[in-house]
């Protein structure tokens, strides 16, 4: 079995050493990241100007670019193989709710996802590295758990539907942690008010505030299971057609003059 792993956060972030450590015994695993942090970058792909993969002295390869790039190039031609599971993180701080729109480690693995390889995103609830070696051995206990049902080799993407999963693990000792618990989605209000400073030469900038707290957090959510100490598993697709009303804009086509030519 081979892994590919990858992140947002950069390749010389404590999260993606400690994922590295917890996996390789499991399989053959390579690491192509971001030279850089590149949080909330989610999907985007660097398409106007040329891209750079170094190799650093642990034997991480390095791109700079994006979490997707990373994959990307990777799955495209830097490997020469097609690994049989992408893994993103762990990211330093949670990644729930609307933070998966945003989020560079969901980026890196939906990309794997997108490529017809399983992929998992691993993120740990709060920012600070805390309880860093729990949430690595949690991660290599579902990847584990997840090898066997993974058909290997060039073709395995051709034969099995690939899935992407979510996964929020709460920063707290080994004892602490419940299991895992399958959870939707929450939801947070609005960010923080932007900030905003003057430079040297008097000009305003704007800072992106933090996310907003909570706005959706009951019971079935991943906000709600992280809280009572489980590890969140959510399933992601990427289809975001609004099913339930594509019947309601029939009529407005319509009236525009859908399908005439």
């Amino acid at each position: 079995m081979k892994i590919l792993i990858s992140n947002d956060d950069g390749y010389q972030a404590p999260g993606i050493v400690a994922l590295y450590e917890a996996l390789k015994g499991l399989a053959d695993v390579e690491v192509v990241a971001p030279e850089h942090n590149n949080s909330a970058k989610s999907n985007a792909l660097t398409l106007h100007s040329p891209l750079y993969v170094h190799r650093a002295s642990n034997g991480f390869r390095y791109v700079n670019g994006t979490p997707a790039d990373c994959v990307h190039i990777a799955l495209t031609g830097l490997l020469g193989y097609r690994p049989d599971l992408v893994v993103s993180g762990i990211n330093n701080g949670a990644n729930m709710g609307d933070d998966t729109i945003y989020s560079g480690t969901v980026g890196a693995a939906m990309e794997g996802y997108l490529f017809g390889i399983p992929a998992i995103a691993f993120s740990q609830t709060e920012r600070g590295w805390a309880h860093l070696d729990v949430a690595g051995q949690k991660a290599a206990e579902l990847v584990r758990h997840l090898l066997p049902t993974l058909p290997s080799g060039d073709d395995a993407g051709r034969r099995q539907a690939p899935w992407l999963l979510n996964v929020n693990i709460p920063c707290r000792p080994a004892e602490q942690i419940r299991g895992f618990k399958v959870a939707r989605l929450g939801r947070r209000h609005a960010a923080e008010q932007v900030i905003t400073q003057t430079n040297p030469r008097g000009e305003t900038m704007y800072w992106i505030g933090s996310a907003g707290p909570a706005k959706d957090d009951a019971e079935g959510t991943d906000f709600h299971a992280t809280a009572q100490g489980f590890a969140s598993i959510t399933p992601l697709q990427v289809d975001l057609t609004d099913h339930e009303r594509l019947s309601y804009w029939v009529p407005t086509a319509a009236a525009l003059g859908a399908g005439t030519p």
